[in-house]
């Protein structure tokens, strides 16, 4: 694949992110950012519960391909961050996001990324960008995991705040705001 295709399929990729973020801004009147629990999918603790289930239950890889649970970071606090290396906004946030796992680390919470990108893809981002927290391959099935934490537009990157208890405590569609973030972490 030559380089003027690889762009133009990087910009399609970035207008329909746009595009995403966009109309769940719109859908939800002007709030598509950030959700408190009590709305990130619906009332029902049963679904947050079923969403939380299905995290522990994802298949992923590491950037080698090499089998991975996330059940081990059950009951302890976590951010999942949804990201994909195609993805502008997911880039600019993860200096933010490594920041902030430094910065948490010592209160137990730990930052997991989920790609959902090709392990390819994934593996050389990361040889050119440092992350400071574990990322894991979810591939595409990776939004319908974001899906069931109410992401229905199904943008990216898309972040989830869990208490050590399985709680979703707030989710964010479109980049971070450290100072939000460290806001909900602090009532962890």
């Amino acid at each position: 694949m030559n380089t003027k295709r690889i762009l133009a399929v990087a910009a399609v990729a970035a207008i329909a992110v746009g595009g995403g973020i966009l109309a769940g801004h719109w859908a939800h009147g002007g709030d598509a950012g950030t959700a408190d629990a009590a709305s990130v999918t619906g009332n029902s603790a049963t679904s947050k519960t079923d969403a939380v289930g299905q995290l522990w239950a994802a298949s992923v890889t590491t950037p080698d391909g090499k089998p991975q649970s996330l059940a081990p970071y059950k009951g302890h606090p976590i951010v999942v961050n949804f990201w994909a290396s195609w993805c502008g906004p997911c880039v600019k946030e993860m200096p933010a996001l490594s920041a902030l796992q430094r910065e948490y680390a010592k209160k137990g919470i730990q930052f997991v990324g989920l790609g959902v990108d090709s392990g390819t893809n994934i593996k050389a981002f990361l040889q050119k960008v440092p992350v400071d927290y574990p990322i894991y391959v979810a591939g595409f099935g990776g939004a319908d995991v974001a899906r069931a934490f109410g992401n229905t537009a199904g943008g990216l990157p898309y972040t989830v705040v869990i208490d050590a208890n399985g709680t979703v405590r707030a989710t964010k569609l479109g980049e971070i705001k450290p100072d939000e973030l460290r806001h909900t972490l602090d009532a962890l």
